[in-house]
Order: structure tokens, then sequence, then C-alpha cells
């Protein structure tokens, strides 16, 4: 196969080749390939109990990553839905001249009409494949690469109307009626409707993939099995039981809630919660603490839908021949940099959770620097399949499944707009670019500034790193 994957030493880029991999999940050849169970939030952060943050309850995931390895370095490579799943299932990375999933609409099956997606290349190699809920940003991406037709409580296409007053049935409260927006005609950014878990959509798929477990079990092949779950994305609606499990002044709200020092005029707010209803100046504690709260619901309330699938996987006694993968699709800011939403090459915007586990495998934290074009030839390697031809651009982490301190890579890459991203375990480095120029820079050193308060690119004592971290973006650039 071709150059798969890259990184630096200390003085230079080295292009490795990929080299087959031994499958770290089976242990003889007589032994059934392993089921994959990949189970996707929408905007979720690494806001979990298990990544350390207190004031969250999420008992359910954090059950599973003691069971699993946590990638405590995980990051998207396009800070928003669309790009970042096509990216990831087809093992590409986004890609500026050719706007290959630059888009927030983005299609896979448009951008990268002739990579195979991982749905495809699984049913090709024995799996049968089911996609329910939001798995490709729009339903019909690839539909025929999966089994059977993808699954979803709508149906429609993603277009910019889903969220207008109630034409998916997002709200259960009659009150949020309410609070329209007078221009989108969407609903508020937030309900808490005192329902069962079963009346909003992300009830209504893990039930649905509760039953296609049971369905599969009966089946004599392998199994890829993807749930993906709508929240935390906006609105922050969930059953009132949810809100009810926080004290809203006891949540704690970002204390950089101001724009970064020397932030580069190219780094946008977010706007998307403001085509909402209900949202007041966001500066305001009151809207801070409100819309933490309801981000905070919403993710315990997908905790417990991952609880009952996973309950459903142990009683189905399918759990000791499954691969249980937990991701979230990219970031989101939670009034942090002032920001509210995903949309900037900022930290908060790409770092994601991503939660693994491999029977029989190492468990425990990992920090090696992963990136989500390395899951697809990941998955490759933990099944046993090969990798499709001169395709993917990621590197596979498989071996750390064995080797809890293996370093998958040193830098990472994502892009939006017309800027590149390069983070390393210390360093953040973004360049935008325009006519073939460099426009504007932008870079943090985490050790000292983990929340990127201030941009210190001129700063004359970084230009030995900061070179290093350009020219790496010009080198992956060239290559994609």
């Amino acid at each position: 196969m071709k150059k798969i994957w890259y990184w630096f030493d200390k003085k230079e880029i080295i292009i490795l080749r990929c080299l087959p991999l031994i499958p770290v999940f089976l242990a003889a050849k007589d032994q059934p390939k392993p089921n994959i169970l990949f189970i996707i939030a929408d905007d979720l952060r690494p806001e979990l109990g298990c990544y350390g943050v207190e004031a969250i309850k999420t008992p359910h995931i954090d059950r599973l990553a003691e069971e699993s390895i946590l990638f405590g370095n995980a990051y998207c490579n396009a800070p928003v839905s669309g790009a970042s799943r096509a990216s990831m299932l087809t093992g590409l990375y986004p890609e500026l001249p050719t706007k290959r999933f630059t888009h927030a609409y983005s299609y896979a099956q448009k951008d990268a009409p002739d990579a195979v997606p991982v749905s495809q290349w699984f049913s090709d190699h024995g799996y049968y494949t089911i996609s329910n809920g939001k798995i490709f940003h729009n339903v019909d991406d690839h539909a025929g690469s999966w089994s059977e037709p993808p699954w979803r409580v709508n149906m429609e296409g993603y277009e910019s109307h889903w969220a207008v007053y109630n034409k998916w049935e997002l709200w259960m409260s009659d009150v949020s009626g309410r609070t329209i927006h007078p221009k989108t005609m969407r609903g508020p950014f937030y309900e808490y409707a005192d329902v069962p878990d079963s009346a909003y959509e992300d009830g209504k798929v893990a039930l649905r993939t509760i039953e296609d477990l049971r369905r599969l079990k009966k089946q004599d092949k392998p199994f890829f099995l993807a749930c993906g779950f709508w929240r935390p994305h906006l609105p922050f609606n969930a059953p009132k039981k949810y809100w009810d499990i926080y004290k809203r002044e006891s949540i704690p709200i970002a204390d950089n809630n101001y724009r970064s020092e020397n932030l580069p005029d190219q780094v946008k707010a977010p706007t998307e919660i403001n085509s909402y209803g209900g949202v007041s100046d966001k500066n305001l504690e009151n809207f801070q603490r409100l819309a933490k709260h309801g981000y905070y619901a919403c993710v315990s309330y997908i905790d417990a839908q991952v609880g009952l699938i996973l309950e459903e996987l142990d009683s189905l006694s399918l759990s000791e021949n499954t691969i249980v993968v937990l991701v979230g699709d990219h970031g989101w800011h939670l009034g942090e940099n002032s920001f509210w939403g995903k949309h900037t090459l900022l930290k908060r915007s790409l770092h994601i959770p991503l939660i693994i586990k491999v029977p029989g495998s190492e468990k425990g934290n990992i920090f090696s620097m992963v990136e989500l074009v390395d899951l697809y030839p990941t998955l490759c390697d933990l099944t046993g399949l090969p990798h499709p031809a001169d395709q993917l651009q990621g590197k596979s982490f498989a071996p750390a499944f064995h080797n809890l301190n293996y370093t998958t890579k040193e830098i990472v890459f994502a892009q939006w707009g017309n800027g590149s991203t390069a983070l390393n375990n210390r360093y953040s480095y973004t360049k935008w670019m325009k006519d073939g120029m460099k426009e504007n820079e932008m870079f943090f050193d985490h050790k000292k500034d983990p929340n990127e308060n201030e941009n210190v690119a001129t700063d004359g004592s970084y230009k030995p790193i900061i070179k290093y971290l350009s020219d790496f973006l010009d080198y992956i650039r060239s290559k994609i």
C-alpha cells in the first residue's frame, strides 16, 4: 500500500509504509470475528465523569470507561458534524483546495466518490451492517453501503428547516411553542418536558438499537451496529428527570468567558445557538448557567440510553465478543473564550471523547495523540480485516490495546474554513491561508495556557516550534 500516515521526529518528517498488523482481538483462526457496537453522540465533548469532570453525572459511560481504553488526547479533523463524520467514516482528511469535507453539510459520497466508507468495507467483508440514528450527517449519504437502509426517527434530508417548530417534533412541551425565534421559526434552545425517555428522538434510537441487538443475536455472521444519538446537540431538550438531577447554582461555569487576547479575526463566534428562541445576553451568568444545565441534562440523558444498550448487550451474552466504541464527532464551547458552539479551531471545538472496549485487551488511559481518521484503520486491524488499498490517511492505533504506552502519532491535523491546525501534546498552531499566502496565525502553549486565553504567535521564543508545526501543516496539505 502507499503512504498512509505521517509524523515528525525532531528534525524531519518521516513517511512510513503501512505494514499489516496482527489483529489484537482474535486469539485463534477459528474464533469468530468480533462484533462492533459503534456509538456516536453529536456535539459531545469530553465533559464526562471518566474525563475528570466531577460536576456531571454519567455513570454508565464511566462504567464503560473502566472496562475500556480511554483516549485522553483524541481530536476530530473538522469541528462540524457533516465534515467530521464524512472524514471519519472514509478515513480521509478534510482538504481545502477541492473543498472535500469542509462544509457543514458535507456528503462523503459526493466529496470523495471513489472512497469506500467503513460501512461498505465491513459489509463487503462478511459483516451485517446497520445504521440507526445520526451516523453519516445526511441519511442518504452512502445509504446503499449498509446491509439494510439507514434508519432515523425523521427520514427527511438534513436541511436548515429541520428545527422549525415543530416540524420534527423536537419539542414535547406546549410551553415551548410560546418561545419561537421570529426569523428562523425555530423553537427554544432548551426544554425539560416531563415525559419518558422514549418521547424524545434519542430514546427511540436506543430502543431501536436494542431491538436490532436481539435480532442480530440470532444471525450467523458478525455485525457492525452503529447507533447515533442527536443530543447533546441543540436544542438542549431532555426529559425533566435529567434536569432535576442537577442544581443549577452548583454547575461550574467557564471562568474565561471572554474573547482570548490577540485572537485573530478569522476566529468567529459560533452563531448556531442564536437561531433558537429564548437566547438572552450570553454574557449574563443566568444564561450561562441555564445553557450549561441544558447541556449537562442532555449528556446525562444520552448516558442513560448508552446504559440501556450496554445492559442489553450483556443480557444477550454478546459483550464477550463485541468491540464497543463510544465517540463524539467534535467538541463544543460551553462559554469558554466567550463562545457557545463549535466551528472554531480552538481546542474546545476539536477535543473529543473516545472510549473503546476490546474484550480481553488492556484497560486504562492513553494520552498518545489520535484523530478520527485513525479510527477506520484501527477497526480493520481489531477485526482482522485488510485496509482498502491506497485510501486511508490515518494510522491504526490497534497496538495500544496490548501496550498502553504505545504512541500512535505525535501531531494531529484539523481544518475549518481557510484555517488548518496542528496539535501535539503541548502546543496548538493554526494558520489561515489566502491565495497561497499566510493570512494569519494562532499559537497556544497548553502547558502555560491550557484554556487558550492568549494567542502568543508573535512571541519570538516560540519561533522554532511554530516553524516546525507550520512545516507539518504544509506537508499534510500537500499530500491530501
